[in-house]
Formats: C-alpha cells, structure tokens, sequence
C-alpha cells in the first residue's frame, strides 16, 4: 500500500550529532512563538502562529545523533472544517549516514492528502525543512517564524491600513489577490533576487535586508533602484523607490500577507502619487500583470517576469 505520509527528505555535509541538536533547536529553524522545553523526553510544548495555528506537542523519542518523535496532543487550525487535523499524528525526524554525509528523513505520520490542511502544510513543511532546518545547520541561522509582535491581528490591521491611507492626502495603488502558497514561500518570492527574477523581472539585483538598494533592470534604457525600508518575516515587506519614471520616485510599496484557509491573502500598495496621472493608471494595469506572474510561480513554479509578463 502506498504510503501517503507528508516526507521530505535532505542530505547534508553535517555530523549526525549537529543534525540532531539543530532539530531540537525548534526555536531556531520553525518558530519562535514556541512555549515549553524542546530537548527534553517526555517534555511538552506549545506551538502558535497568530491565530490561525496553535498545537500542543509531547516529545515522545529522543536518540541522540539518530531519532526524534513528536506527538501532537492537540491541535487547533481556524481555517479548517475539522479543527483539530493534525491531532493524535506523529512528527518524526530520522537521522543517519549516507554516503559521507548526514540524511534526514522528516515525516509528519497521519498528514495525509485527505486533509484539508494537507497542501498548505505540505508546503509549510518543506520551507522550514529544506530551507530553515537545513539553513541553521550550515549557518547558524535558520529562517523561523519570528516572535509575534503586541501588534494587532490580521483583520485589524488590514482595517488600520485601509484608515490610515484614507486619511492621506495622495493617491495609492491598491490590489489583494489569494495565492495558494503558504506565506513562508511567498515571502521568499518577494525578498530574495531568485524569487523577484521569477516574477518581475529576470534582470533583478537584491539582497534581503533591511536598507539594501535593490536594481531592477526593463529593458536596455530603464532601471528602477528601490531600497527596503522594512522585513517582518512571512507577514510584511516594504520599500521606497529611490529612482526610476518620475512618478515614481518616493513612493513606497507595500506587501501585506494574510493567512487564508488556501494559502495567503496578498494585500499590495503603491502609496504616495501625487495625483491621477497615465503613469499612475498604466502602473496599476501593470502590476496587476505582474502579480499574475507572481501567483504563478508561487503555484506552479513558473513566473511570466519581464518581458513575458504580458503573455
């Protein structure tokens, strides 16, 4: 019979031992919003993210340099008919050796694709494991989800955006669109050079962090550099172009990523135009366009980045 179990699995240049302490290095690789001891057997602890997912979680086996089991006691998921998948599965990591290097075998026993979580977490998973996990054992430094903040949640901050920008004296370019992609990944798709090569255009250099000045290259005779003013890690991202059309510069650009039972809710905008001009009207047509290309390589892997964009 075919086993159905979400599985991932990756191959490192790391001891067995440094492979075991990074997993149970939970804090460091899945999340911060974690309460509770993580290196100790039979020991529990809680896991959130905002107020979508919150999963109690016991570990049950813990073989130093080769094992470790989690059992989750309870779940809780807001966009999910049954609320509690996930409870009662098995979260397993196996460690061991392969050809000179160090093999994790991850499985999340009972994630099966008769969830309704189950595409969301799949791709989830594979982030923080292939990605995160695998990051913090080569660098130090994994890709968790960062600690909440006292900020409000996600429905009043959209509110608070919406107020805050009705009370502006210029005008802003505005779209929200479902991507059916867990915010992790669509986070990637919008900080790093790969991820805004695939959809906006092939020509891109960037580095995600705070104040550096990203180019961005249409065509032979026409660059915008735009430099990142803000990374919140899976929920917001901003910048402030320095140069490019006239319009443009000054203004900010803004992602907001919302949770939603499918994947994330994408909440864009341009704010600060002076006034209604055909570069304003041209650009919304565009960007529309261009988060097309975005939803695209968020689900299918592909993109239409410029000059495809229009295809």
């Amino acid at each position: 019979m075919k086993n159905e179990d979400f599985t991932t699995t990756i191959l490192i240049d790391a001891s067995p031992q440094q492979v075991f302490d990074a997993v149970n290095n939970v804090r460091g690789w899945w999340s911060e919003n974690i309460e509770g001891d993580t290196i100790k057997l039979n020991s529990e602890f809680l896991y959130h993210y905002q107020d979508v997912h919150r999963c109690k979680i016991k570990i049950t086996e813990l073989i130093p340099g080769k094992k470790v089991v989690w059992h989750v006691l309870d779940n809780y998921f807001s966009f999910t008919e049954d609320k509690n998948e996930w409870k009662g599965t098995d979260i397993i990591f196996e460690i061991s050796e392969k050809e000179g290097k160090t093999q994790l075998a991850f499985t999340h026993k009972g994630l099966v694709p008769s969830y309704e979580c189950f595409k969301v977490c799949h791709d989830a998973w594979t982030h923080y494991i292939q990605d995160s996990l695998k990051a913090l054992i080569l660098t130090g430094k994994g890709k968790a989800t960062p600690k909440d903040s006292e900020e409000t949640g996600s429905g009043e901050t959209l509110s608070a955006t919406f107020n805050a920008l009705n009370q502006a004296n210029t005008k802003s370019i505005f779209h929200r669109l479902l991507i059916e992609t867990p915010a992790e990944k669509l986070y990637e798709a919008i900080t790093t050079q790969e991820g805004l090569a695939g959809w906006w255009t092939t020509e891109t250099t960037a580095k995600p962090e705070v104040g550096n000045v990203m180019r961005f290259a249409f065509g032979p005779d026409y660059f915008k550099e735009i430099r990142i003013e803000e990374l919140k890690p899976y929920s917001k991202v901003q910048w402030r172009c320095l140069k490019g059309f006239e319009d443009w510069v000054g203004t900010t650009l803004t992602f907001e990523l919302i949770p939603h039972a499918k994947g994330t809710v994408l909440l864009f905008h341009h704010d600060g135009w002076a006034a209604y001009t055909p570069e304003f009207a041209s650009c919304s047509f565009d960007w529309a366009l261009f988060f097309r290309s975005l939803k695209l390589l968020c689900e299918t892997g592909k993109g239409l980045p410029y000059p495809d964009f229009r295809k």
